[in-house]
């Protein structure tokens, strides 16, 4: 990679955000600029002027307010990242919508799905052109982002699917949802599920037609899946959290795939875990029992 990088993270007021934030600062070189995202002015600065005064911090670190369901403003940033430095080094995707067992999925279904897909769809979009030699541009997914926690009937919608295609069938997801024609058609009630899936399919789908010039580069895109960590996203959702990370130790396996000298042509384009790659075509569809999701 470049003597001097540059890393950006998104959704990292809190969380595994935060923590990836964290140890990028720590482990890159002093030179190097982190990039700490968020919607929200007030919290962006206060937690970049908090990673900055850590002990193990490195790195330069500045907070962005960035809203990552603006397609225009993710591009203005690309462009001026790119203009700037000469483009980027790192790129991680991690916003997420927090959403409640009790809260209506339909309701929601916009806030989340914009905060999840279409944020990746425009990270993709806009940071990969900007990708330096050697880059690295993950998303945060999760083990729900493989193929088979669908309905075999809504497979032909990912598998295979150009960028253009995942998000023509994201918005087709959106509007059963809004016309109550959502499980009908195989889609599970919980969000997560499809979400998780189009986030893996879309980064699948850039990276078919990025896969010869990245590899040649060095540049890895990928999906992540960092385990199950111990948010205030995640926790109301999960009744047994002994075996969670807290985000400190969830954020080490992505730093390490993030920071690896070398990129590993058979992680390329694939959903990773803890430096895996797993099967696309795994997983069974999900059931909701007392509002807790259950394979």
């Amino acid at each position: 990679m470049n003597a001097s990088r540059i890393a950006l993270v998104t959704g990292a007021n809190q969380g595994l955000g935060r923590a990836l934030v964290e140890g990028l600062a720590a482990r890159m070189n002093p030179d190097d600029l982190v990039l700490l995202t968020g919607r929200h002015e007030r919290r962006v600065a206060d937690a970049a002027d908090e990673v900055t005064g850590l002990p193990g911090t490195r790195a330069r670190v500045e907070g962005r307010v960035l809203d990552v369901t603006d397609a225009d403003a993710v591009a203005r940033l690309a462009d001026e990242l790119g203009a700037r430095y000469g483009g980027v080094d790192i790129v991680v995707s991690n916003a997420v919508a927090r959403l409640l067992p009790g809260e209506s999925q339909a309701e929601r279904a916009d806030e989340f799905i914009d905060v999840s897909n279409t944020a990746t769809h425009a990270i993709l979009r806009s940071f990969g052109p900007v990708l330096r030699p050697g880059g690295r541009l993950l998303v945060v997914a999760s083990s729900l982002g493989t193929l088979g926690h669908l309905d075999p009937r809504l497979h032909r919608l990912f598998d295979g699917a150009d960028l253009d295609q995942v998000e023509y069938a994201v918005e087709s997801w959106r509007s059963a949802v809004h016309n109550g024609t959502a499980v009908e058609a195989g889609w599970p009630v919980w969000l997560n599920v499809p979400s998780k899936v189009a986030q893996v399919a879309a980064v699948r789908a850039v990276a078919a037609a990025r896969r010869e010039h990245d590899l040649a580069a060095g540049i890895l895109i990928a999906s992540v899946c960092p385990g199950m960590v111990d948010t205030d996203t995640s926790r109301p959702w999960f009744s047994d959290f002994s075996q969670a990370q807290s985000p400190s130790e969830a954020a080490r396996a992505v730093l390490d795939l993030v920071l690896a000298e070398h990129a590993d042509p058979a992680l390329y384009g694939e959903l990773v875990r803890f430096g895996k790659a797993l099967p696309w075509h795994d997983g069974t569809p999900l059931v909701e029992q007392d509002g807790l999701v259950t394979p």
